[in-house]
């Protein structure tokens, strides 16, 4: 495959996080879409999405990899973590070297899980418009040292771009709050995690492949991430979703 200039690249990705913006929008996929671009534009190895639920709490809602998804949770449940300083401070969190003791002194229960996991630095850039935050996106290097000036003005305008699709879904009524918005997607979350170890069981594959393969198929039949993991768990999915040999 001929790989695109950079500025082609970028025209596309965001002609494509607006495509998915202008159909009946799916919080869930779009996020998965968005952390997969990360990787792709950005000198990252991995990249996580965080939303707060209408209480506050963080959930992982997004994650390019399972160590990256499993990384998230060790920061919800910890409560510390750079999206959980990103969350709250409604800042950046610029590159963070992970094999250095001050890293280790300040988020103690992540940082070992973060090193064993493979990673050297993270970054963190809020969901956020205006002075309103939502959640966080994480950024994972492999390589030792912070991402340059210029990735993470990427990385942020990348965030923006999902804040406001969070915020202005189409197919959400206007009189819906945000926090029954962030609560949706949330809701849709679950489902899709349910789909994902169901159609690795099925299909005999691990997670990762599981997600690929119900993804491929959401997106060449034009169908909703999140309506195609409640029909897995409804057992009204499309046969072919379970054929071993399609992939």
């Amino acid at each position: 495959m001929i790989e695109l200039p950079r500025e082609e690249q970028l025209e596309a990705v965001f002609v494509d996080l607006a495509d998915i913006l202008v159909q009946d929008f799916d919080v869930i996929g779009f996020l998965y879409t968005l952390a997969e671009h990360c990787v792709q534009l950005l000198d990252v190895t991995a990249a996580g999405v965080l939303l707060a639920t209408p209480g506050g709490r963080l959930v992982d809602v997004a994650a390019t990899d399972e160590r990256t998804r499993r990384l998230g949770t060790v920061s919800v449940e910890a409560g510390e973590g750079p999206c959980w300083d990103c969350f709250h401070s409604k800042q950046l969190v610029p590159g963070v070297s992970l094999t250095t003791a001050e890293a280790t002194e300040r988020w103690p229960r992540f940082v070992p899980r973060a090193v064993e996991a493979g990673f050297a630095s993270v970054a963190s850039c809020p969901l956020r418009l205006h002075d309103q935050v939502i959640g966080s996106l994480d950024l994972f290097r492999e390589q030792p040292g912070p991402l340059n000036a210029s990735h993470l003005r990427l990385g942020q305008a990348l965030a923006d771009t999902a804040t406001v699709g969070i915020l202005q879904q189409r197919v959400v009524s206007e009189r819906m709050t945000v926090s029954a918005q962030l609560q949706s997607a949330l809701d849709s979350r679950v489902v899709v995690e349910q789909a994902k170890g169901y159609l690795a069981q099925r299909l005999g594959t691990d997670v990762e492949q599981a997600f690929a393969h119900l993804r491929r198929h959401a997106r060449s039949r034009r169908t909703r991430l999140t309506d195609l993991a409640r029909q897995v768990m409804q057992g009204t999915a499309d046969p072919a979703l379970f054929d071993r040999h399609v992939r």
